[in-house]
């Protein structure tokens, strides 16, 4: 069990949220930007059964060939206040 209580170990998959992009959705630009997808999801799916927060990226239309990262608390801790702080630097309210 990890954190408040809340995580019960037992071979977990558990999708948390995930967005895939539209058109317009994506900022004007001269470049070609990519239709991108992300998903987070929490796992304990692993040798060690170490409950890890899973981050998926791939291209919308391409599920299945994108990229996984399995994070462990650390590094979803330093991902989480990575984005924070990237929040704060263009001006918006990072919130909770």
């Amino acid at each position: 069990m990890v954190g408040a209580g809340i995580w019960h170990a037992g071979h977990v998959r558990r999708s948390i949220d995930d967005h895939p992009f539209t058109p317009d959705e994506l900022p004007p630009s001269d470049d070609e930007l990519q239709l991108l997808s992300w998903a987070v999801a929490i796992s304990d799916d692993y040798d060690d059964a170490e409950p890890r927060v899973v981050l998926t990226v791939e291209e919308v239309g391409s599920a299945g060939e994108g990229l996984v990262m399995h994070l462990d608390g650390p590094q979803a801790r330093r991902l989480r206040l990575a984005l924070r702080d990237a929040m704060r630097e263009i001006g918006l309210d990072p919130g909770e």
